[in-house]
């Protein structure tokens, strides 16, 4: 009778310790794939054109199996803002890995504004 009680105690305890290896596995993949997908993103935004050649519109490509996209436009500024010898772009960069994950990140450019 001992020997079966320790027997249930032994199972329950390894499949506690199984339960927590699959949870931390799970994790550790899912923050691998969000690290690969940031380098991803950063290294996209890195090679983005200098600030008095970025363009308004989309571009969009892939590196190294993660699909992206940036939308670049203007900000419109309030009314009672005072001039100013830049014009603000919002960049917005939606990324997506291989395994599905997703990350969005926007930002802004001060662009030099064109002589009129």
């Amino acid at each position: 009778m001992e020997a079966l009680v320790a027997l249930a105690i032994i199972a329950a305890v390894l499949g506690a310790i199984g339960s927590v290896i699959g949870t931390t596995v799970r994790g550790t993949r899912a923050i691998d794939q969000k690290l690969a997908l940031s380098g991803a993103a950063e290294s996209v935004l890195a090679a983005l054109p200098p600030r008095n050649a970025l363009k308004v519109g989309r571009q969009n490509g892939t590196l190294a199996g993660h699909r992206w996209r940036i939308d670049v436009a203007p900000i419109n500024a309030a009314p009672d803002t005072p001039p100013s010898r830049f014009v603000p772009l919002a960049v917005n960069m939606r990324m997506q890995g291989p395994g599905g994950a997703q990350i969005q990140v926007t930002t802004v450019r001060l662009v030099p504004k064109v002589a009129e």
